[in-house]
C-alpha cells in the first residue's frame, strides 16, 4: 500500500491510498494519518479509489484517525470506494461515523 497526501483549500488534506491495506501495510497508513491528525482541527478526505483491499488493521487505523480528528474539532471522510470496500465499510458500521462519498470532489464540497 502506498499513501500520498494532497492539501486542498489550505485546511483539508486528501489522503490517496493505493494497493492493498493489510497487517503488513497498516503501519504506513498509521504514519500518514498520525501526521494529518496532528494538525489543528484536522479535516481529512481518504481517497479509496485505488485501494483494492482493506482488512481489520486498516479499518482500525481509520477509526483511530477519526476519533483523534473529531476530538480536535475535525473530521475524516471516505471517498471513491470500490464495491468491495463500500460493502465492508457499511457492514462494519463505519458509515455511522465517517461519511462515505462517491468521489473526492463531493467529499471536499460537503
Amino acid at each position: 500500500m502506498h499513501a500520498t497526501v494532497t492539501d486542498h483549500q489550505t485546511d483539508i488534506a486528501v489522503l490517496h491510498l493505493t494497493g492493498e491495506l493489510d497487517a503488513d501495510t497498516a503501519e504506513t497508513l498509521r504514519g500518514a494519518l498520525d501526521d494529518l491528525v496532528s494538525r489543528p482541527a484536522p479535516r481529512i478526505v481518504v481517497d479509496l479509489s485505488d485501494l483494492r483491499f482493506c482488512d481489520s488493521m486498516g479499518l482500525s487505523a481509520l477509526i483511530t484517525a477519526y476519533l483523534v480528528a473529531t476530538s480536535s474539532g475535525g473530521w475524516v471522510r471516505l471517498a471513491s470506494a470500490n464495491t468491495f470496500l463500500r460493502k465492508l465499510v457499511e457492514t462494519v458500521g463505519l458509515t455511522r461515523y465517517m461519511a462515505l462519498y462517491d468521489d473526492v470532489e463531493t467529499a471536499l464540497a460537503a
